[in-house]
């Protein structure tokens, strides 16, 4: 006899960071007639932000656009760090009354859809035992990121079982662990590792930043003048949508300025990176990529705390290739020997789709590659399932918000129709390209296991707020792409659900 259903809910989010308390949030406001729960892998909410603990750990997004749409981010800083990110999660989980939805310890594993009873029965792992449990729901909404949880990509470099110092990966960093005075080499150039200088550089011996190539970073304020004026003296709401609004239009048009002219954003940037430095700084040897400017995500140094550590010489940055570790530390291939105590491979993420769930329907296991996202957030063919991404050009909640507003326009329209399901149906011979367009090396190593995209709407993935939201918020549901159902099976046959969920 399988085991009986757990719970049996009309939505079912996974995931309890940003991503799964905002659409909590949306169905509370727009669809409040639909029941829903959270499964939540970890012991708490967060995501993102109750994971990642190493040095400096903050937000390379502005708070006024990465926060969410509905809650005004207070804090005066435009670059939050990681603590008080996550605080402001978790306010805005037991404001609205979420907290209680959410199921702690729930690792959800597979998902299989029935279309004759137009449900989803949902396999997870409960607490230290793993204990099997299943939920069922008509919707799933996928919120658990687009990377592996449990470990970051590590490469293997030669001869790393020699070194007799400490290698820890940011993904798995232990706050209690004492750097003061050690000598610190950081392997990488993205976010991770511009983040870690500057914060660790404050106490730790030296610290050396080791890149195989450039990256662009770029100053910024840690506090926005304007902003800070709009909230002295306009109304709270009212200068958090002024601010937002500002921040939305500069972001855009930096990014449509770097790809139209890329050679003239480069020179500038470069130009700031040497005001910074100095002219005896070898700024096109450590600063001037080969690749142009948005082809993946500039970096931030908020204050120019980056480039301050450089200055003060408590880091120094290096561009080499590793010819291999020793016992006390890196052998470059130039010949250099960068001595070290710690080293912190910064090498990046493992993407991952829907945290890696087994999704299954009608009997047929689903492979992400093997299909095509619809505006962004559902899967061709895979029914009444949302995927929570966000953009690569701009604040990633952004996008979420316009997803969940998406998703209770679809619930809202199917039970005005009495629909049961929808699923998007792409048209024969549909062109297809990669889903997502950055050279960033976490995106190219997982390119072929991710979804494709179309080359027009609404298969196109736009990385355009405005052009999404009026698409999203104000376009026909009933657009020819998407095919709505009703269930086949009477209610009666749906699974019997354990007594202790009543």
């Amino acid at each position: 006899m399988s085991t009986p259903i757990e719970a049996e809910t009309d939505v079912l989010i996974v995931g309890a960071g940003i991503s799964g308390i905002g659409a909590a949030y949306h169905l509370q406001q727009r669809a409040p007639g639909k029941s829903y729960q959270i499964l939540e892998a970890r012991a708490d909410v967060g995501g993102t932000w109750d994971l990642f603990r190493y040095p400096g750990i903050r937000s390379d997004s502005d708070m006024f656009t990465f926060g969410f749409n509905f809650r005004p981010w207070m804090g005066g800083k435009v670059f939050a760090d990681g603590p008080s990110i996550k605080q402001y999660i978790t306010d805005t989980a037991n404001e609205a009354g979420i907290m209680e939805k959410i199921r702690f310890d729930t690792r959800v594993v597979r998902a299989e859809w029935n279309s004759e009873t137009a449900r989803w029965t949902v396999e997870a792992e409960v607490g230290e035992t793993r204990e099997r449990k299943r939920f069922s729901a008509n919707f799933l909404i996928l919120c658990s990121g687009y990377y592996r949880y449990e470990r970051g990509y590590m490469p293997d470099f030669p001869g790393m079982e020699s070194f007799e110092g400490d290698i820890i990966h940011p993904q798995l960093w232990d706050e209690s662990y004492d750097y003061a005075g050690k000598r610190v080499v950081i392997i990488g150039s993205g976010a991770t590792a511009v983040t870690l200088v500057p914060a660790m550089a404050q106490t730790a011996g030296h610290v050396a930043m080791l890149q195989r190539s450039p990256t662009y970073i770029a100053n910024r304020p840690s506090r926005d003048a304007m902003a800070d004026w709009m909230r002295k003296y306009l109304p709270r709401r009212l200068a958090y949508v002024l601010i937002r609004a500002k921040l939305i239009g500069l972001g855009m048009f930096f990014f449509n300025l770097a790809r139209r002219f890329p050679g003239f954003v480069k020179k500038g940037v470069l130009k700031k990176v040497r005001e910074e430095l100095g002219p005896e700084f070898d700024v096109e040897k450590h600063f001037s990529p080969s690749y142009n400017p948005w082809d993946q995500r500039f970096c931030l140094a908020p204050d120019g705390d980056f480039f301050a550590a450089l200055r003060s010489g408590t880091a120094s940055i290096h561009t080499d290739h590793i010819e291999r570790f020793d016992q006390s530390g890196i052998r470059l291939k130039s010949g250099e020997h960068l001595d070290a105590d710690l080293i912190i491979p910064a090498t990046g993420l493992d993407m991952m789709v829907g945290g890696g769930i087994e999704l299954v329907v009608d009997g047929d296991t689903v492979d992400p590659s093997e299909h095509v996202t619809y505006r962004g957030m559902m899967l061709s063919g895979v029914p009444n399932c949302a995927l929570a991404f966000g953009y690569t050009n701009a604040s990633w909640t952004l996008k979420i918000d316009l997803t969940h507003e998406r998703i209770c326009r679809l619930l809202n329209h199917m039970d005005e129709k009495g629909y049961d399901y929808c699923v998007p149906v792409p048209p024969e011979g549909l062109e297809t390209q990669d889903l997502l367009d950055f050279s960033s090396g976490y995106v190219r190593r997982a390119i072929h296991t991710l979804p494709r995209q179309g080359t027009k709407a609404p298969w196109k993935t736009y990385q355009n707020y405005l052009m999404d939201m009026l698409t999203i918020r104000f376009g026909p549901l009933e657009d020819g792409h998407m095919r709505f159902e009703t269930a086949k099976a009477e209610a009666g046959a749906r699974p019997a659900v354990a007594e202790a969920a009543e």
